[in-house]
C-alpha cells in the first residue's frame, strides 16, 4: 500500500529541518525514496528536485532505485572479515540467489555491504529492518534466507539472532559512578554557569570524540556568543572498529541526556539534538523512552527542575556517513542536508545549527560533565595524567580473548590493555581506528594520552597470522568510499591512495608508488577541508613505515630492496 505522503508532511512540519528524518520513513515504507515523495517533500520544505534528491543519494541508507522488501546490510569492516562475514555474505547471496547490491527480481530481497554497524566486538554482524544482526555464521545465513523465503516478518524471526551485548570487561571511575536523575542537574544550577565551567576547567575536561579540544573552552565560547544557543551530542561513532557509545546509549542514557541539559542550562541553550547514527536505530526507542520519562520528572521541558529555564531535547537519526561524525557535517545533517563539513571559521559555536551558536559534544563528554558537576574537579583528576586527566573507554576488538568495552586511566601502557583483553602474538594494535595509527610490537610501551597516543576509544588488535597489507587496503577503500567528495584533495586523493593499496596488494606496486604515497598524504594532510582526507592515508602510509618486510614481499621484484627512508630524503632533496 503506498505511503499516505499528506499524512507524512503532517508528522513533519518543521519543513527542511524535518527532511532526513521523513526521508527515512519514505525509506522504511517504500524500499526508496520514489519521485512522488521527492516532489511532495520538495514543495513541502521549500527546495529544489535537485536539492532534495541530493540528499538522498548522499546517505547510505537512502536510495533512489528500489531496495527489497527485505534488505540486509552485512558489515564490511576489518574485523567483520576476520571473524568470517565473506563466507557469511556469499552463503546468504547464493541461498537467495540474489547478486550483492541488487534487488532480486521479484523484489523480495536485497542484499548489501555497509561500513562498519558498530558491532565490531560480536561480529559478523549486520541490520536488517533497522534491527542489529550480531554473530552472524553461514548457519544462521541459511536460516535467514529461509525466514526471507517463507515471507516470515522480522518481527517474528528468533530474538536471539538481534542479541545486543554489552560486555564491560574493565571498570574504573566513570563507569563505577553512576548520577541519580537531576542530581548534576541541581548540581549545576546551585554552582551557576561560570562557578560549572570553572569547575571543567579545573578537571581538565577534553572532548573524547578524538580531538581533544578543551570542554570549558568551547562551552565559554558559546556563552559568550549571542543567543539563542543550541546544544548537540555526537553519537554517530562511525568509526571502524568504536562501539563504547552503543553501550552508553543502552545504560547510561540518563546521565547522558543529562550532561546535555547541564550544558543547555549553563550556556543559556533552550534546545538541543541528539544525533544517532543510523545504524543504531535499534537504540531510538529507548533513547525516546528515557526522554519521555526526563520530561514527565519535569527534567526536560520549559521550567528543568524549578529553574525557570527550558531545554528541550530532539533525537535525530542519521542515514549512513562515516564523515557526519566531523561536528559541522553532523549540524549541516541535523538541519536536514547532505552532510558536507562546512569552511571554518566561523566554528560553531558562533554560528552552528542554523546558525545558531552551537556546543557539540560526545556521548563520554556528555557522560563525565554530568559525574564532575556532581563530584568535582579533584574527583576527576584522581585518575590520568596532568595533561590527560580522568579515563578513556576503550572500543577492544580484534585478536582478543574478551573483546568488549574496557575503562583506562589516562596514562595506561598499551601492553597493559593487551594483557586485559587476552591477546597473543601482537602484530599490531590501531589505536583510534584508522584515523588513528597502526602501533607495532615494539611500540606497545607507549601511553594512551593526548601527549604520546591519544585516541577517539577504538582499540583493534590484530596478531601475526593477518595481512596487514591487506588490512590497510581494505581502510582505505573504507575512505574512500566515505568521502563527501566536497574537496579535490580528499576526493582524488582518496581516489589514488586506492589505487596504491589495491597495486600493493596485488604485488604490482613499485618504488615510485610508495614514493608518491608519502608525498600524497603531506598534500591530503595540509589541504583536505576536513579530518577525514587529513587523515585517509594513515593506515597504507604506517605498514609502509612499520612493516617494511610485509610491503617488500608485495612490491615488483625490481624493487624488493627498497628503503622508504632513504628514498624519501632523496625526493626531499630533489624538491626542497
Amino acid at each position: 500500500m503506498p505511503m499516505d505522503l499528506a499524512d507524512l508532511l503532517r508528522r513533519h512540519p518543521r519543513g527542511a529541518h524535518d527532511l532526513l528524518q521523513a526521508l527515512r520513513e519514505v525509506q522504511q515504507s517504500e524500499g526508496c525514496v520514489p519521485e512522488a515523495a521527492i516532489e511532495a517533500l520538495a514543495a513541502h520544505t521549500g527546495q529544489t528536485l535537485a536539492a532534495v534528491r541530493s540528499v538522498v543519494s548522499f546517505y547510505h541508507f537512502l536510495s533512489l532505485q528500489p531496495r527489497g522488501r527485505y534488505t540486509v546490510y552485512l558489515s564490511d569492516s576489518p574485523t567483520d572479515r576476520l571473524l568470517g562475514s565473506e563466507a557469511v555474505l556469499q552463503r546468504l547471496c547464493e541461498c537467495l540467489g540474489v547478486r550483492e547490491g541488487r534487488m532480486r527480481a521479484d523484489g523480495r530481497v536485497s542484499v548489501h555491504r555497509t561500513s562498519c554497524t558498530g558491532l565490531c566486538d560480536q561480529g559478523p554482524a549486520g541490520l536488517v529492518g533497522g534491527r542489529p544482526l550480531t554473530c552472524l555464521s553461514v548457519e544462521r545465513a541459511e536460516a535467514i534466507a529461509d525466514h526471507i523465503e517463507r515471507g516470515v516478518s522480522v518481527n517474528d524471526w528468533p530474538a536471539e539472532w538481534f542479541d545486543v551485548h554489552n560486555p564491560v570487561r574493565r571498570r574504573d571511575q566513570t563507569l563505577d559512578t553512576p548520577v541519580p536523575a537531576g542530581q548534576a542537574v541541581q548540581a549545576a544550577l546551585a554552582a551557576g554557569p561560570e562557578g560549572l565551567i570553572q569547575m571543567l576547567r579545573d578537571a581538565g575536561l577534553r572532548g573524547r570524540g578524538g580531538a581533544g579540544f578543551a570542554t570549558w573552552q568551547k562551552w565559554q565560547a558559546c556563552r559568550q556568543a549571542p543567543g539563542p544557543r543550541v546544544i548537540t551530542c555526537n553519537a554517530d561513532e562511525g568509526e571502524p572498529g568504536t562501539f563504547k557509545d552503543r553501550y552508553l546509549l543502552m545504560d547510561w542514557a540518563d546521565e547522558v541526556i543529562e550532561g546535555m541539559t547541564v550544558a543547555g542550562l549553563m550556556v543559556g541553550a533552550a534546545e538541543g539534538w541528539l544525533y544517532l547514527r543510523g545504524e543504531y536505530e535499534f537504540i531510538a526507542p529507548h533513547l525516546r523512552a528515557v526522554i519521555a520519562r526526563r520530561e514527565a520528572a519535569g527534567l526536560l521541558g520549559t521550567d528543568v527542575a524549578g529553574s525557570g529555564q527550558p531545554f528541550t531535547l530532539h533525537l535525530h537519526l542519521g542515514a549512513g556517513a562515516y564523515v557526519c561524525g566531523e561536528e559541522t557535517a553532523l549540524i549541516e545533517s541535523v538541519e536536514g542536508k547532505r552532510g558536507i563539513p562546512r569552511t571554518r571559521p566561523p566554528f560553531p559555536v558562533d554560528r552552528g545549527v542554523h546558525d545558531r551558536p552551537t556546543v557539540n559534544n560526545n556521548v563520554e563528554t556528555f557522560l563525565q560533565v554530568a559525574q564532575i558537576a556532581v563530584h568535582g574537579a579533584g574527583w576527576f583528576r584522581q585518575r590520568g595524567t596532568d595533561t590527560s586527566a580522568g579515563t578513556r573507554l576503550l572500543s577492544v576488538s580484534g585478536d582478543v580473548a574478551w573483546p568488549g568495552i574496557y575503562e583506562a586511566p589516562w596514562g595506561t601502557r598499551i601492553d597493559e590493555v593487551l594483557t586485559w583483553a587476552g591477546a597473543c602474538d601482537v602484530q599490531a594494535v590501531l589505536v583510534g581506528g584508522p584515523s588513528g595509527h597502526l602501533i607495532p610490537a615494539d611500540h606497545h610501551h607507549r601511553l594512551l594520552s593526548y601527549e604520546d597516543l591519544p585516541t577517539g576509544g577504538a582499540f583493534t588488535v590484530f596478531d601475526r597470522r593477518r595481512d596487514l597489507v591487506d588490512i590497510a587496503r581494505q581502510y582505505t577503500h573504507f575512505f574512500a568510499s566515505e568521502s563527501c567528495g566536497f574537496c579535490t584533495p580528499c576526493r582524488v586523493g582518496c581516489g589514488q591512495l586506492v589505487d596504491v593499496a589495491d597495486r600493493l596488494a596485488t604485488g604490482h606496486a613499485s618504488e615510485r608508488d610508495l614514493l608518491q604515497l608519502r608525498e600524497l598524504g603531506g598534500l591530503m594532510q595540509r589541504y583536505s577541508h576536513c579530518g577525514l582526507g587529513q587523515t585517509a592515508f594513515h593506515p597504507l602510509l604506517d605498514v609502509v613505515t612499520h612493516f617494511g618486510d610485509r610491503v617488500a614481499e608485495r612490491l615488483v621484484p625490481e624493487a624488493r630492496a627498497f628503503d622508504l627512508e632513504a628514498a624519501t630524503v632523496r625526493l626531499q632533496r630533489a624538491h626542497p
